[in-house]
């Protein structure tokens, strides 16, 4: 018996909620000459004072732009991501959203309160104590005096801060300060919460009661808007997200789609790979034995240029040599590029009791596996042929190649796990086995 059952996509599950925020249209540009910037502000200031200041498209001497055209929506009780490397616009579109900064073109218009987490106690005064900055800080957010009172305790209890609360916050570690302000912030009951790499605070204990009170927030239709360089943390929290590319929007999508396409887009090109895939990269001097060719193999033969995880693969070394070579030994060291280029998977034939042997002439060795177990992305590869464990035969370092799949669940994964699914039912008058769906891509 099997089992199917759908999951929502987002568009079907948020269609019928309110938008509260819509940014239109919006661009940012910034002065790489401190002294041209300073005259550059003074002069739009002149001018915005005296009316005279329109909005200007065009770029002045040395200036940039760190945002340009972005456009999106967020609706009610919706968590989105913003992706993209440094220098994106990710942390200035936040800034613009919580009216930190201006934009010089377009609009960004929100409903309801906007509770920043940027820089988590940046705005507290050193001078005074905890209990000040708390209404200093709330009193900003948007909260009243008598607001602030209702919410005091909880403040305090959530930042786990004890008898510092009176004490001057230039007294507080970084990590009390932080966590005093994520509590200040997250019981303004918000409407929507910008979140800036924000969610290290404490410890793992602390870190957990922070996401169980932001589950709480979404549940009350709090928003979300997350800026974090941690993948799987976007694709944990957030639905959909948002591609910022060298300030440009690339476009919104379901979060694990975007995710695909900023990591093929951070580590590797298109051209590259299909040039690696029958070809070798910096070949070294060999000696006896010649690499000629690495290359990927579907279940049918065929020459593939990307293996797609979760399925049988064949990783083939075409090779030649002029006399026969036993004990060959065979090493392939993957490393992940979004991993900081670690060793993250390590195969040798020797080391699983697997002896080779090479005739004269051409040869292709293949690898099988059953399974592509690696998730989407990005690897390279070093690739080593010697005789025992010794004799360097021939090398091939830094073969890039990329894994794609045919589920985008997999893309929220360390490695791809083939599985099925059985509910065992155990009635008053028999036993009852189903087999749910298998796992397949």
């Amino acid at each position: 018996m099997t089992i199917n059952i759908p999951e929502p996509k987002y568009s079907e599950k948020h269609q019928d909620n309110e938008v509260i925020l819509s940014v239109k249209g919006v661009s940012k540009k910034f002065c790489r000459s401190l002294k041209r910037s300073l005259f550059y502000g003074i002069h739009d200031i002149a001018s915005e004072l005296v009316g005279m200041r329109e909005k200007c498209e065009t770029l002045r001497n040395q200036e940039f732009w760190a945002l340009k055209d972005v456009s999106f929506q967020l609706r009610r009780g919706e968590a989105l991501g913003f992706v993209g490397k440094n220098g994106s616009g990710k942390t200035t579109l936040l800034r613009i959203i919580a009216g930190l900064i201006k934009p010089d073109t377009g609009c960004v218009e929100g409903k309801g309160r906007i509770a920043p987490l940027i820089a988590l106690g940046a705005g507290f005064n050193p001078i005074l104590t905890g209990r000040e900055n708390i209404y200093t800080n709330m009193s900003i957010l948007g909260l009243s005096k008598k607001e602030i009172n209702q919410q005091f305790d909880a403040v305090v209890d959530f930042a786990e801060i004890g008898d510092a609360i009176d004490a001057p916050v230039k007294t507080y570690s970084s990590g009390m300060a932080a966590r005093l302000g994520f509590a200040s912030a997250i019981h303004t009951e918000p409407d929507i919460l910008l979140i800036d790499e924000v969610l290290a605070v404490g410890d793992s204990r602390f870190r957990g009661k922070c996401f169980q009170k932001l589950h709480e927030l979404r549940q009350k239709g709090t928003s979300f808007i997350l800026v974090s360089h941690d993948a799987h943390l976007i694709l944990t929290i957030c639905e959909s997200a948002v591609y910022l590319k060298q300030g440009e929007f690339v476009g919104q999508d379901d979060a694990a789609a975007v995710i695909n396409l900023y990591e093929r887009d951070l580590f590797l090109r298109e051209a590259e790979i299909a040039d690696q895939s029958i070809s070798c990269l910096r070949k070294r001097e060999n000696f006896g034995l010649e690499i000629q060719s690495i290359f990927f193999k579907n279940h049918q033969g065929e020459i593939i240029a990307s293996p797609i995880s979760g399925e049988q693969t064949y990783l083939c070394i075409k090779c030649r040599t002029n006399e026969k070579i036993d004990d060959v030994s065979i090493t392939f060291a993957i490393k992940g590029l979004g991993d900081g280029g670690d060793i993250i998977l390590l195969i040798n034939n020797l080391k699983d009791k697997n002896y080779i042997f090479i005739l004269p002439g051409e040869n292709e060795i293949q690898l099988e596996m059953p399974y592509m177990g690696l998730k989407l992305g990005a690897y390279m590869m070093d690739v080593y042929i010697k005789k025992e464990r010794l004799y360097h035969l021939d090398a091939i370092e830094s073969f890039k190649f990329k894994v794609e799949g045919r589920d985008e669940s997999i893309s929220r994964c360390l490695f791809c796990q083939p599985r099925n699914w059985w509910i065992m039912h155990h009635g008053d008058s028999e036993d009852l086995s189903l087999k749910l769906n298998q796992y397949k891509n």
